[in-house]
């Protein structure tokens, strides 16, 4: 199983959608609840964020592939639909 880095801004809903996504998905099974999520603030943590290629927030990572970069376009469901793709990589890797 891998783990996946999730950066994020505060104050964007975009990413209060990820992460209110990525909790349910949680609570709706048990294999992405083990999946280790780390949560990454991108102007608190600018030495990291800096060694990782995307614009947009919320953007996930599994090890140094991004699986997701948010658009302005993305509802709700997309982003639920993004985060359950990256929690069944991490998954199943």
């Amino acid at each position: 199983m891998s783990s996946l880095t999730v950066f994020y801004l505060d104050g964007c809903p975009y990413c209060r959608m990820g992460r209110r996504a990525a909790e349910e998905l949680e609570k709706e099974n048990a294999a992405y609840a083990a999946v280790a999520i780390d949560w990454i603030e991108e102007n608190a943590h600018p030495e990291i964020s800096d060694r990782y290629d995307y614009y947009r927030v919320p953007a996930i990572f599994c090890g140094e592939e991004k699986l997701y970069e948010c658009s302005p376009l993305d509802g709700y469901e997309k982003i639920r639909q993004q985060f359950e793709h990256a929690l069944k990589t991490a998954s199943e890797r």
